[in-house]
């Protein structure tokens, strides 16, 4: 039934929030700009939206121009960061992907920053796993169209979604392609196929092909 599989990142093959708190911390120090340091516990709500809202939440109150320059330097220290350190990967994801791999194309769709899904691939290793990725960092478009996107630029004639927040069902809907929940990640939805581990994905495809 399927020929590919389109993952989310932050909350479905990585939980890097202990590691962006850290990295932005030092980013506005640098810049200068005085806050308490960013906690995981503030910044766990804030994954998977656009950077702009996020920084809104962190830091509300900037002018347009200044929250730009604080994107751009915290997004190059936290890609830095985690290209270096990595982050928690999620147990058996290195067994799953290559399980997956060998009968499926792997990509990755975020609305993360340009840089980060390449800082996931080095910080993690998993690159060798993935066929291609984008993120609105990279087109500045909505989930939803970058979906459309990899799967326009790679011919792919039955993909399908992963993600763990009710914001990837909504994208993958809008882009017309079936959504399966990674509940072990951040957030929820409803009236899906839904994994607890990512070791029960190939299991689960194999039954949505009957």
């Amino acid at each position: 039934m399927f020929d590919s599989i389109l993952f989310d990142l932050d909350g479905t093959l990585w939980n890097a929030v202990p590691q962006v708190a850290r990295s932005w911390t030092l980013g506005l120090e640098q810049l200068g700009i005085a806050r308490e340091p960013i906690t995981a516990q503030e910044l766990f709500p804030c994954m998977g939206l656009l950077l702009p809202d996020i920084v809104d939440r962190l830091l509300p109150g900037l002018e347009p121009g200044e929250q730009e320059r604080v994107i751009a330097h915290c997004c190059a220290v936290e890609n830095d960061y985690l290209a270096r350190h990595g982050a928690q990967l999620y147990p058996g994801e290195e067994e799953a992907l290559a399980a997956l791999g060998k009968k499926y194309s792997l990509f990755v769709v975020s609305n993360c920053e340009k840089g980060y899904i390449e800082a996931y691939f080095q910080g993690s290793g998993m690159g060798k796993y993935f066929t291609d990725f984008e993120s609105a960092g990279n087109t500045g478009l909505p989930k939803s169209e970058n979906i459309r996107l990899v799967v326009r630029r790679n011919g792919l004639r039955s993909p399908v979604y992963v993600g763990d927040t009710a914001l990837d069902h909504k994208s993958a809907v809008e882009a017309g392609v079936p959504f399966i929940h990674a509940a072990y990640g951040f957030g929820k939805a409803e009236s899906v196929p839904v994994i607890q581990a990512l070791g029960e994905l190939e299991g689960l495809l194999e039954t949505l092909k009957k």
